[in-house]
């Protein structure tokens, strides 16, 4: 465990470093949190019916989203998808150690270290200075659960990215991933909106899908618009889900390095 601890502790250490990029995506999240609460507010100030969400549980949602956007499987890591174009990973091929394991260590790193840089701040913003009832509310409970399920979505984020990675191994550029991956994480992890005020028809289909524990499950949870009773099925479908794509892309890149050239080799 210890190398890839050192993959994982090198990465985040790196990535900590964007500092300014930080400050600057601080900024346009609030600006689109901001613009996200304004709609759902002229959306439920119009509604002629009853919504399965308080105003109060879908800003404390919105914001939450906007807060924990960098955990979002939306891109690749782009330092394994130039290794994979140029052939220079077959010197990582040449290390006695596990090829997805070192990949799921800087997935994670990916994952978590501009989520702790923008996170931090926009909780303070949405709590302290946006009055009631556009900014985020929650109880204790509430706050402890959504603890519980953040592991469960980082380890779901990284497995679904170092599929992605895996991927690249049957694409000339990865342009397709990159393009399609972010279409399907915004709309059914509920980051485009939240996932209870789609139809009721689909409300089964969407709490089972995977990406729903990446952001709708556990921002349900903190903004009270879902039972704690219902925390342990959420952890345990993030965790099932992140098995899933943990199998799936180690089976795609065990695939893949059989189609690997390098030199001509």
């Amino acid at each position: 465990m210890r190398p890839y601890w050192a993959f994982f502790r090198t990465r985040f250490l790196a990535l900590l470093q964007y500092r300014a990029a930080a400050i600057a995506g601080i900024g346009t999240q609030w600006l689109f949190g901001f613009v996200r609460v304004m709609a759902l507010w002229a959306f439920y100030q119009s509604a002629g019916t009853a919504q399965p969400m308080a105003f109060e549980q879908a800003a404390a949602y919105t914001w939450l989203g906007q807060a924990m956007l960098g955990m979002l499987p939306w891109n690749i890591e782009r330092e394994i998808g130039e290794s994979v174009r140029t052939g220079s990973v077959a010197y990582e091929l040449s290390r006695p150690l596990d090829l997805y394991a070192m990949w799921f260590a800087r997935c994670m790193a990916l994952r978590s270290a501009p989520t702790l840089l923008r996170a931090v701040p926009q909780f303070l913003i949405s709590i302290f200075l946006i009055p009631a009832p556009f900014g985020m509310r929650f109880g204790g409970p509430e706050f402890a659960g959504w603890l519980a399920a953040l592991p469960g979505a980082l380890l779901l984020s990284s497995a679904v990215t170092a599929l992605m990675n895996a991927s690249l191994f049957w694409t000339v550029t990865g342009d397709g991933v990159i393009r399609l991956g972010p279409v399907l994480v915004l709309i059914f992890s509920g980051m485009t909106v939240p996932l209870k005020l789609l139809p009721d028809w689909a409300q089964t289909f969407l709490f089972f899908q995977p990406f729903m524990g990446l952001v709708d499950g556990p921002a349900q949870i903190l903004a009270g618009s879902m039972p704690l009773a219902r925390l342990p099925l959420l952890i345990a479908l993030q965790w099932g889900w992140a098995a899933a794509f943990i199998a799936a892309g180690r089976l795609v890149l065990c695939k893949g390095l059989t189609r690997l050239e390098v030199a001509g080799g």
